[in-house]
């Protein structure tokens, strides 16, 4: 097959998305407009995209004016209090949210489709008709102050600041989009009104309407209430061009840091340039999946790092090409030679039709994904308008790429990527320094889950779904820590990642090949109760799928030197855990909570259980939970049962026979929590993490849709918690809590971010909160909201096969109905103010609380 024709072939999957029906209006004030019906979910995503970001602050370079708007633009609106904004996102189902780069700042609500014009309401008010409190300015600097210092906690957000301010010297891309602590301190409040009242204007504004909408109704809401509002003048920004670069840039640093992570960095042109599509084809095939040439040369063969990818990042007028790693300190000066020996290789000898065909392959997945949702679908429309200028630039971007020839990439790595531009970051553990240096409801009219049992018990679910060409399998086993071996935790992430490579008839490398070639994925799966693994490719290609799948469960391999290199990138990513103070006090709080029960540890362990593993533990962990009756295979997707049950049931008749395996559940401890009482500790870090834990509801318990309620109105941004310690107190820039949830156990925790010595504060907070809970102080305007939120938040996150896959799976492994998830909103309606009373008095006290503090 010649590349033109798989070419074509792959673009006659994207053929419906250029079909699509897409409306653009200009409004007399110069606002754009543009909508799409989607019929597919009764949801819909509304976003306004105002184009100012980062780069765009002129003398406030620097000062993350665009992050502070972003943050004050719900505080308040000549109409409504700040309060108000969220608890009607929330009272109507509704999920509220926003983000900054460098280039734009984006408002966005998701929520049932019938609520569309309140969410158009909602935002009209705060974009256009913000007031922007003085007290509640001082109040959110302080919130943005500990984000700055939580973003200096995470090692990878000071890798990439490193990068950007070391590869450019002159663009604003070298400014973080937050801004820098003492540039953002001085920022006043006139500051902050001048730049809202210069750049938030309507010919300056593009919204954006996904869903299962009436096009005159929505575009009739947007012009009552985007359309009263006047053109203003609109001062161009001018942003500099980047020089040159001449010579080769590193900046080096030696931190409290536990492994490796560097970059590798060269400059590229901009978005609109001819090469945009060579150089995206190129960090596909370069370093996209566990075929692509970096991963099989550098981590594969030569062993060199424990992650590695490519990519190519320009949407502006300027970018990179980044090559980015994680590896042993010992092993950067290697890994960097031998990726330039690799890339010398590429330029010399190039790439083959069947990579070329492959990374296409990938480039189309990916343009499906991101269309799954209607809140991804209005992204797409929003970089295309408000990124590229142009609503076609999808299709014409994809005609670009099917023309891109062997010699093209050869001519861009050759062009691009000389010595003497290079960029080089590093962030490395400070022992490794050099002397010297100091260191829901689905759908109307998509089908239930059928569900098939064979003789051996294995079980197969069926959902046909021809809405979208994606098809997603998904094949669970009961696991997870209550079936490790004591003293080999982390056995369970570590199969499930084994299963996924070599087997007895395709090398790893191989099986990466055959699935990623096809512009499929294949992935381990992993958790507190389970493990199993998710293919998903397109409906063409569900053989292949079922190829790779049946391979995996029958006939691992588990070769030893795989096995050395999975086990070393498990522990890798151990450490990194270790590298963040909130993930690191979450896991310090749930040892201390569980003690000696097997959830003590989640599906990946710890370093010194992973290290005792050997292949024959997973051999011998393979062999005890692949058995028929411990095994659920869900197909979501565009197929047709007729033709692909009858190799899905014959893959699954050869699963042995057998019992479904028993939990390890002798000597636990009688209960809950291991150890209560008052806890701290120091780690070198700038924020403080208060967390509070309480026996949770475990798999199937009468309260865990309390538990469910209770969660979501602790945690909401509407809650009082959140309200109270946030916005009125600024004591904590998170607060939330969260669950643990095991088959014979479960853990409910409280969880914020805080400054030094201001954790009484927050934890004195937490504790009235619960008080006013067990006292039945929720009001029902409160418990309504929660209950909305969660119902519109399911119904959300089963938009995609992959998610609804994985919750049948997982119903009928737990024994719950396979379409169970038609009774979640019953279930949530039923709970009461009463019992969530009832379950914080019986859950919450402090007899049984584990509370740790991690602090400076």
């Amino acid at each position: 097959m010649s590349k033109s024709s798989f070419a074509a072939a792959d673009l006659r999957l994207l053929n419906a998305f250029w079909g699509e029906r897409v409306e653009r209006t200009v409004l007399p004030n110069g606002l754009t407009l543009i909508l799409k019906r989607d019929t597919s979910a009764a949801l819909a995503s509304a976003q306004v995209w105002v184009k100012t970001g980062s780069i765009h602050e002129q003398a406030g370079l620097g000062a993350g004016l665009s992050h502070y708007l972003e943050h004050m633009l719900f505080k308040g609106t000549e109409r409504r209090a700040g309060r108000d904004i969220s608890a009607t996102v929330q009272a109507h189902g509704g999920y509220i949210n926003a983000y900054t780069t460098f280039d734009r700042t984006v408002y966005y609500i998701d929520l049932p489709s019938e609520h569309t014009g309140v969410a158009i309401d909602l935002l009209a008010d705060a974009v256009l008709r913000s007031i922007l409190p003085a007290d509640e300015a001082v109040k959110e600097k302080d919130v943005i102050l500990r984000e700055i210092a939580m973003t200096k906690d995470d090692p990878d957000s000071r890798l990439w600041d490193t990068l950007f301010s070391t590869a450019f010297r002159e663009h604003p891309y070298r400014q973080p989009v937050i801004g820098h602590r003492d540039v953002f301190s001085a920022v006043t409040h006139q500051d902050l009104q001048t730049y809202y009242r210069a750049r938030y204007v309507p010919n300056n504004l593009v919204v954006i309407v996904v869903g299962d909408i009436d096009l005159a109704a929505t575009r009739a809401a947007v012009e009552q209430h985007f359309g009263s509002a006047p053109r203003v003048r609109l001062a161009p920004v001018l942003v500099p061009d980047e020089p040159a670069q001449l010579a080769p840039r590193a900046e080096h640093r030696y931190e409290d840091v536990e492994i490796t992570r560097a970059v590798l960095a060269w400059p590229i042109p901009g978005l609109a340039h001819e090469d945009t599509p060579v150089l995206d084809l190129l960090a596909t095939i370069l370093g996209h999946g566990d075929s692509s040439v970096l991963w099989r040369e550098i981590r594969e063969r030569a062993g060199l790092v424990h992650t590695i990818d490519a990519s190519s990042w320009n949407p502006g007028t300027s970018g990179l090409f980044c090559i980015s790693i994680t590896c042993d300190a010992a092993k950067r000066g290697p890994a960097t030679a031998a990726i330039d020996r690799t890339l010398s290789r590429c330029a010399a000898h190039g790439f083959t039709v069947a990579q070329m065909k492959k990374a296409l392959r990938q480039i189309v997945v990916a343009e499906i994904n991101s269309r799954k949702t209607m809140s991804g679908q209005a992204s797409r429309l929003g970089v295309a308008e408000v990124i590229v200028g142009d609503l076609d630039h999808s299709r014409t971007y994809f005609e670009q790429l099917s023309r891109v020839t062997p010699a093209d990439l050869r001519r861009v790595l050759k062009r691009y990527f000389d010595p003497s531009r290079l960029t080089s970051v590093s962030l490395n553990p400070a022992a490794a320094a050099p002397p010297g240096r100091a260191a829901d409801a689905t759908a109307a009219g998509r089908p239930d889950f059928s569900e098939i049992k064979l003789p051996n018990g294995a079980r197969l679910l069926l959902q046909p779904d021809k809405r979208l060409p994606n098809l997603h399998l998904c094949l669970l086993m009961q696991g997870g820590p209550l079936f490790e071996e004591p003293g080999k935790r982390g056995a369970t992430a570590l199969l499930a990642t084994m299963l996924t490579k070599d087997t007895r008839s395709r090398s790893a490398e191989e099986v990466a090949q055959f699935i990623e070639e096809a512009g499929g994925s294949f992935h381990p799966v992993s958790g507190n109760n389970s493990i199993g693994l998710a293919a998903e490719v397109l409906p063409p290609d569900a053989d292949r799928a079922l190829a790779v799948l049946a391979d995996a469960m029958l006939a691992p391999a588990f070769k030893a030197a795989t096995f050395a290199l999975e086990r070393d990138a498990q522990i890798a990513s151990l450490q990194q855990d270790d590298d963040d103070v909130v993930t690191l006090a979450r896991k310090r709080l749930r040892a201390k909570f569980f003690g000696p029960h097997p959830l003590a540890l989640d599906a990946h362990g710890d370093q010194a259980g992973v290290n005792a593993l050997t292949p024959a533990d997973l051999s011998a962990l393979h062999r005890r939970l692949c058995v028929g009756p411990n095994v659920v295979l869900a197909v979501a997707g565009d197929f047709d049962p007729r033709k692909l049950a009858a190799g899905l049931k014959a893959f699954l008749a050869r699963i042995p026979r057998g019992s479904a395996p028993p939990a390890r559940v002798a000597d636990l401890p009688a209960g809950l929590p291991a150890n209560a009482g008052d806890f701290a500790e120091q780690q070198p870090r700038e924020q403080a993490v208060v967390l509070q834990a309480f026996p949770g509801p475990r798999v199937n318990a009468d309260d865990f849709y309390v538990s469910e309620v209770a969660d979501e109105l602790f945690s909401g941004m509407a809650s009082r918690l959140f309200e109270r310690v946030r916005e009125e107190k600024g004591l904590a820039y998170f607060i939330r809590s969260g669950r643990v949830v095991g088959l014979d156990a479960g853990m409910f925790y409280f969880l914020a971010g805080t400054q030094p010595g201001r954790e009484s504060e927050v934890l004195f907070e937490i504790d009235a909160e619960i008080a006013r809970v067990q006292s039945g102080g929720v009001e029902s305007a409160e418990l309504t909201r929660s209950q909305v939120r969660l119902k519109a938040a399911r119904r959300q996150s089963l938009q995609t096969n992959s998610a609804r896959a994985m919750q049948a799976s997982l119903n009928a492994l737990q024994g719950q109905p396979v379409n169970d998830w038609k009774n979640y909103d019953g279930r949530i309606e039923a709970v009461t103010i009463a019992d969530l009373a009832a379950f914080a008095s019986r859950r919450f006290t402090r007899a049984q609380r584990t509370q740790l503090i991690v602090r400076p």
